[in-house]
């Protein structure tokens, strides 16, 4: 079902302040409740294996962190085909539309060849990085089965973008919501052994991953063939037929996503391992503050692709100002929802951790005093992390993807991980200061983004016929 907006690629735009807060509300919604649902199929899996033992926990981890670490690299060259989708549709260029989606399948599907075998010699790349033997070995069975699933993944996710840019985002949410459910009663089939069928497991959960992954791409291939509106793009139509220079474009922009998502995902591993160092109890207390932290993202996530989404689309239009009140839109909902967050956090730290405790045990209290605090940082955290989020997804609508990468990684490393290792371990401020720095590195991040987007735009006022 497409989410109705009051702008569109062709006809009358409507620049109200109210017509673009409705347009990214209603299509936000959808956005945010989709990375929600995507965010709890993953833990589904680690809650459902974890039943099994400690061992299988474990490699479900590994597994899991591995195959995502893959995936989420690959995604890149699928946000791409966002912002070339949005210009073109904006523009009115259904051929130029229908180029970059197939295009972008080229893409991910080549990705998928090349890190396959990657994923198949999973246990001898754990081995080597000094696992257990064991969880090594359930990893890799693991893998072996679930890498088949890396292709219909980021094929859906180029269809996700298409279908994003046509603002049909409904369509995305029920058929997550749909994989969701599958997911889990799959594993219940699989890995339990239950209604006849074999107890497998670990492997159990990787064919589960297999057959939802698939479904996912089904599913959305069906309803672009089922609407007349997107089987119009004939997207599917004479696949095979090369386009190099869209498919150097795709790759072009995409590449310095893929670095940009990949370089903020291993920061946070490297805090796990900087909390590790510090102590069990700092470890576990940071555990729980980044799973609020990480449900909390899921929202300036969800609005960044409503920002790439519109401001591609008004830049296509050539519509200025429709880029500048899209940006600044997204922006307010997406601080406004930052600051109600982050005071829920600072009023609730206590409450908020003993949810993922078991009070009565002899190391509970220590936990909660560490983790208290810690979410108290993880409400200053959402902000400045959510801003950067917004910013880099307003830039990619303008299809400006490799200064964007540069402040990213400096911002992140540079500024952020120094500063985290020097107040963790010189300053004396520990597990705290782990956060305290992650924050100056994320505030770094959202001011020259931001910074980036309005002097980018500036530099493009003749163009876009925007008003000084």
């Amino acid at each position: 079902m497409p989410i109705s907006t009051e702008q569109n690629s062709g006809g009358h735009t409507d620049n109200s302040w109210s017509a673009h807060y409705r347009a990214s509300i209603a299509l936000g919604v959808p956005f945010v409740g989709a990375q929600l649902a995507q965010f709890a199929i993953h833990a589904t899996d680690v809650l459902m294996v974890g039943r099994l033992g400690t061992t299988e926990l474990g490699a479900m981890v590994l597994a899991a962190q591995m195959f995502f670490t893959v995936f989420i690299f690959g995604s890149g060259f699928a946000n791409a085909v966002v912002p070339m989708v949005a210009q073109a549709e904006g523009r009115g260029d259904r051929v130029a539309v229908r180029r970059a989606v197939r295009m972008g399948m080229w893409a991910v599907l080549g990705y998928g060849v090349l890190t396959a075998p990657l994923l198949w010699h999973a246990e001898t790349v754990l081995l080597a990085m000094r696992q257990q033997p064991e969880v090594a070995g359930l990893a890799g069975s693991y893998l072996r089965v679930a890498l088949w699933g890396m292709f219909p993944a980021l094929l859906f996710m180029v269809l996700r973008g298409f279908l994003s840019s046509l603002e049909r985002a409904g369509i995305i949410l029920y058929v997550t919501i749909i994989v969701l459910l599958a997911n889990a009663a799959l594993c219940y089939v699989f890995v339990y052994g239950n209604f006849g069928a074999p107890a497998l497991g670990i492997v159990g959960a990787a064919i589960s991953a297999l057959i939802v992954n698939t479904l996912s791409f089904v599913l959305l291939f069906a309803y672009i063939q089922a609407q007349p509106q997107t089987r119009s793009y004939e997207i599917f139509v004479r696949f095979w037929r090369s386009d190099w220079p869209v498919l150097k474009e795709v790759v072009v922009l995409g590449l310095p996503i893929a670095i940009t998502i990949l370089a903020e995902v291993s920061l946070f591993t490297v805090a796990s391992l900087l909390m590790g160092m510090i102590g069990t109890v700092e470890l576990a207390a940071h555990g729980i503050a980044l799973q609020f932290a990480s449900v909390a993202f899921m929202v300036p996530l969800g609005l960044a692709q409503v920002a790439t989404v519109r401001i591609g689309l008004a830049h296509g239009r050539r519509d200025g100002e429709g880029i500048k009140r899209a940006a600044i839109a997204v922006l307010v909902i997406g601080c406004g929802f930052a600051l109600v967050g982050s005071l829920v956090f600072a009023l609730f730290s206590h409450e908020l951790a003993a949810m993922y405790l078991d009070t009565r045990r002899p190391d509970a209290a220590a936990v909660l005093a560490y983790a208290g605090p810690l979410i108290v940082i993880a409400g200053a955290f959402q902000l400045v992390d959510g801003v950067q989020a917004l910013a880099a997804g307003m830039l990619r609508g303008l299809k400006d993807t490799t200064v964007p990468m540069i402040l990213a990684l400096v911002s992140y490393w540079a500024i952020g991980f120094v500063a985290a290792y020097l107040l963790a371990f010189h300053a004396g401020y520990g597990g705290v200061g782990v956060w305290y720095g992650f924050v100056l590195g994320l505030g770094a991040a959202s001011i020259s983004l931001t910074w980036r987007f309005f002097r980018f735009l500036s530099k493009e006022r003749k163009l876009l016929a925007l008003p000084a």
